[in-house]
């Protein structure tokens, strides 16, 4: 037996007994936990090679010998060890989730787990076990420092749901990115409601191009950037004065009254033929997969011109930060018309669950964070809600 390591039977007991010797003369006897030679022969291989690095045996190289030792216990059974690196992992996940999510959430996976990947360097090329809670713990502290607490935080729970599939597929023993704690975000946040006079000052820099319609729609709605942007004329009935919404995000369906604000904008424009073409053909092309570009588009040439947000350096080169630099969030973007919307029903006496319903928040907790007021129907607040566009 190599390593210095022998099997042996004591008398009465089924399970074989390693002998092995240690660097510094001792001798060791351990039962293996197994009656089956063959698998007792490689698990005392696996402790007696493990034995001779002595006090050189870090956490790394005892994992290699023990997912080594595991695979020909395995092996001499007729098994196979399931196993990946953290890299194709990483590759298979997003494949998966790309058939089961939406192109935007699957686009925000994809970003965590690039992210994630750089961070581990060389160490995304080893196996999966490799990984250890001090590994994310470290990812998680150095993504707070770019980003905020919030974005570090879905970073890290996209990974840690990348690492639980990787656990139910028989690849790891455990997730650890389960014993890493989120961060706190509380008082984090610095995105806030636009004012009423703040809108009028959007809708001014609008003038009478689409963005004054994609205004009005998010304001009156509430819906996200994408969704106002997709918004086909199918969705709209001006004899009936409703708008119908199936969130991307969430795929819930909505029907709500139609503010006058918005239907006088939309009756305005040039009719069309087509029920399911979109109202803005510019904005849904932008807003195809991801809103990021639209976002940026409104926030440079509506935002930053209406004095609601500071011009943005043109490189990273001439605030000598780097892509290293933690991310300034600004405090109002499209967004923001979500919160105005909150408010603005609730002034009306509209109850917290008819603000819910149109805004589409599933928890009291999340809708607490937009604003606080109450009572009334759907129909009726809408026609309370104030119009910007006077």
């Amino acid at each position: 037996m190599p390593y210095m390591a022998s099997l042996h039977k004591q008398p009465g007991k089924p399970n074989w007994f390693c002998a092995f010797t240690t660097p510094d003369g001792k001798r060791h006897f351990l039962s293996t936990g197994t009656p089956h030679r063959k698998q007792a022969a490689e698990i005392c291989r696996t402790w007696a090679k493990a034995s001779l690095h002595g006090e050189k045996l870090n956490a790394d190289k005892a994992r290699e010998i023990i997912a080594s030792g595991v695979a020909d216990v395995l092996a001499a059974s007729g098994e196979t060890l399931p196993s990946a690196t953290m890299a194709e992992w990483c590759k298979r996940w997003l494949d998966i989730k790309e058939v089961e999510t939406e192109p935007t959430s699957h686009t925000r996976y994809q970003q965590a787990i690039r992210v994630f990947r750089e961070f581990l360097g060389s160490a995304a090329d080893k196996n999966l076990e490799s990984i250890t809670p001090n590994m994310i713990l470290q990812f998680r502290d150095d993504c707070s420092c770019k980003v905020s607490a919030g974005t570090a935080n879905t970073n890290l729970r996209i990974v840690r749901s990348c690492l639980n599939a990787a656990q139910q597929q028989g690849l790891l023993g455990s997730n650890p990115a389960s014993r890493v704690k989120f961060l706190k975000e509380r008082g984090e946040s610095k995105r806030r409601e636009m004012t009423l006079e703040e809108i009028r000052q959007v809708l001014k820099v609008c003038e009478d191009t689409p963005w004054r319609g994609l205004v009005l729609i998010g304001l009156y709605t509430g819906q996200r950037l994408g969704d106002c942007a997709r918004l086909t004329w199918q969705q709209v009935d001006l004899v009936n004065k409703t708008i119908s919404f199936v969130t991307r995000k969430t795929g819930k369906r909505l029907s709500m009254r139609l503010a006058d604000p918005v239907a006088d904008y939309l009756s305005a424009l040039p009719g069309v033929d087509d029920p399911q073409a979109f109202v803005f053909p510019r904005f849904a092309a932008m807003a195809e997969n991801v809103t990021a570009s639209l976002s940026k588009a409104f926030a440079e040439q509506i935002l930053i011109p209406a004095g609601l947000m500071l011009p943005r350096p043109k490189h990273h080169a001439s605030t000598g930060k780097g892509r290293k630099a933690k991310r300034q969030v600004n405090e109002v973007s499209f967004h923001s018309l979500r919160h105005s919307m909150v408010t603005m029903l609730k002034a009306t006496g509209a109850s917290n669950a008819i603000a819910q319903m149109i805004v589409g928040h599933d928890s009291a907790a999340v809708n607490a964070h937009y604003t606080h007021l109450s009572a009334g129907d759907t129909t009726e607040s809408i026609s309370k809600l104030p119009d910007v566009t006077k």
